[in-house]
């Protein structure tokens, strides 16, 4: 079994806790918005529920490339897709003239890729 992996899986997990929480801030407030036009207001909601499936779905990649090191390659896709949310997330708030204290999200996706990173170094024979 691939350990380094597991340690991942957990921090995604709670990144998945922390993204649905975020849902009273965030898509609650965007559907009660009047000023907003429904289509990009729905977008927006749709596209926050896609976010959450992605997040699940990468957590299962770390769980299965934990478990099986012949499916290393689940970890790598893994980590790649965190690492381009990290890179976006990084590159959003200065493009945008916003805090990291207000668009925290690429912090977040770091220490997933450090940590996949990693794992799949040390999975690798």
């Amino acid at each position: 079994m691939v350990y380094c992996l597991q340690p991942r899986v957990f921090r995604l997990q709670s990144a998945c806790c922390i993204h649905s929480q975020g849902g009273r801030t965030i898509a609650v407030p965007l559907l009660k918005a009047s000023d907003l036009h429904p289509v990009p207001k729905y977008v927006a909601y749709y596209c926050w529920h896609i976010v959450t499936i992605v997040l699940a779905m990468i957590a299962v990649m770390f769980a299965i490339a934990g478990v099986r090191s012949e499916s290393l390659d689940l970890g790598l896709v893994a980590t790649v897709l965190t690492a381009s949310f990290c890179l976006l997330g990084l590159a959003v708030p200065p493009l945008k003239k916003q805090k990291y204290s207000q668009m925290p999200q690429g912090w977040l996706f770091l220490p997933i890729v450090l940590l996949g990173g990693l794992g799949i170094l040390g999975g690798v024979s």
